[in-house]
């Protein structure tokens, strides 16, 4: 295996799907107190979703609350399996190169433009024959971390333990 061409530097988001958006913004917003930064609704994704936050900063981690535009639809956001966890790193496209020559399996729609406007791409949940490795039931964002969040992430990696 040849050496990691990147750096998984952190979280960047957590997205949480439901069948009701309503009923996730009572528990994260009203009862724990997240901010509301920002609203997503994309037909293509088929997802109407708050964009949320916790933290400051660029160490600032996003929570989404998805619901599907249509339940019937796919992508199923609701679904537990489109429930997932985003990391940011710090070259994308390298990262995507790499990983895709050790054998891991990406999401239809390579990279691309996400609700945020960071540049984002998924690993499948599931590997196939092509591509044996996927997320073992995980869909996993990978997302392309700004100049300010790589500086941060050298900083606090510099300091002392």
């Amino acid at each position: 295996m040849s050496a990691r061409p990147f750096r998984v530097l952190g979280i960047q988001q957590i997205a949480i799907g439901g069948p009701d958006k309503a009923r996730l913004r009572r528990l994260w917003v009203d009862l724990l107190g997240l901010q509301v930064t920002g609203t997503f609704v994309s037909e293509r994704e088929n997802v109407d979703e708050d964009i949320c936050a916790v933290g400051h900063g660029p160490l600032r981690v996003e929570v989404d609350l998805m619901q599907p535009l249509d339940p019937d639809r796919k992508p199923a956001v609701h679904a537990t399996p489109l429930n997932h966890v985003g990391l940011w790193v710090d070259d994308l496209p390298k990262a995507v190169e790499w990983l895709k020559a050790q054998g891991v399996r990406f999401a239809p729609g390579g990279i691309r433009q996400g609700a945020a406007g960071f540049d984002i791409c998924f690993i499948h949940p599931k590997g196939n024959e092509a591509f044996p490795q996927g997320g073992e039931g995980v869909l996993i964002e990978l997302v392309q971390a700004p100049p300010e969040v790589v500086r941060a992430f050298e900083a606090l990696a510099a300091q002392p333990a």
